[in-house]
């Protein structure tokens, strides 16, 4: 006998310009089997968000930022246009992926969510080529001036917690980095209170999430 198992659908909050628009991208959602679109008048939590808009307008960043902090789910942005300026912004509000109004068809729409919901993103091939080269522009304009990293992290602090990943205590620390103990507690603490983080396993894994480690 088969066991029968329930795919739990994405939930999706459509915000759109205007009450067409919002009928067509809800349509496309609702269409797939496994989305679900939610009413924005519900306090359902969802899993994604999808804004629709003509640009990066004052009004679009903060509708964007209210979703960042009340929702804290990915975001889909439908643009029909977007600035090279604008996209730090969107990604600092927690768009995760970007497609074009000219290219949303039904099965994009519905691939960008569910791909969005799960954890990936989605950006134009030149957008991305242009947000890889902002970050680098800020790391060697702004970070590495001040001796950050765009994880946050400072080159000591990532060379502390890459030695505790491997299972060193705070003593072995020390001595492989030349520092004392009471040296090696400070950088810890520093990172745990400025990045709101738990515990030196939560710093380790916020490293490993970041990619630096």
């Amino acid at each position: 006998m088969t066991a029968n198992t329930t795919v739990r659908s994405v939930k999706a909050l459509v915000r759109a310009p205007d009450p067409l628009t919002q009928s067509a991208v809800s349509g496309h959602l609702d269409s797939a089997p496994n989305i679900e679109v939610v009413s924005p008048e519900r306090p359902d939590p969802v899993d994604v968000a999808v804004v629709v808009a003509e640009r990066m307008t004052v009004e679009v960043t903060s509708l964007l930022r209210k979703i960042k902090d009340t929702l804290r789910v990915p975001v889909v942005l439908i643009p029909s246009e977007i600035d090279r300026a604008d996209l730090f912004t969107a990604v600092e509000c927690n768009v995760v992926a970007v497609l074009p109004r000219v290219a949303a068809t039904s099965n994009r729409i519905q691939e960008t969510v569910l791909t969005a919901a799960a954890g990936g993103g989605v950006y134009p091939t030149q957008l991305l080529g242009e947000l890889l080269r902002q970050i680098e522009r800020m790391q060697r304009e702004v970070l590495s001036p001040h001796g950050l990293h765009t994880s946050g992290l400072t080159p000591r602090e990532i060379d502390v917690l890459r030695l505790m990943s491997e299972g060193l205590d705070t003593a072995e620390i020390a001595d492989r980095m030349c520092l004392s103990e009471r040296a090696v507690k400070r950088v810890v603490f520093g990172v745990t209170r400025r990045l709101n983080l738990r515990n030196r396993p939560h710093a380790v894994a916020y490293a490993l999430r970041s990619g630096v480690i």
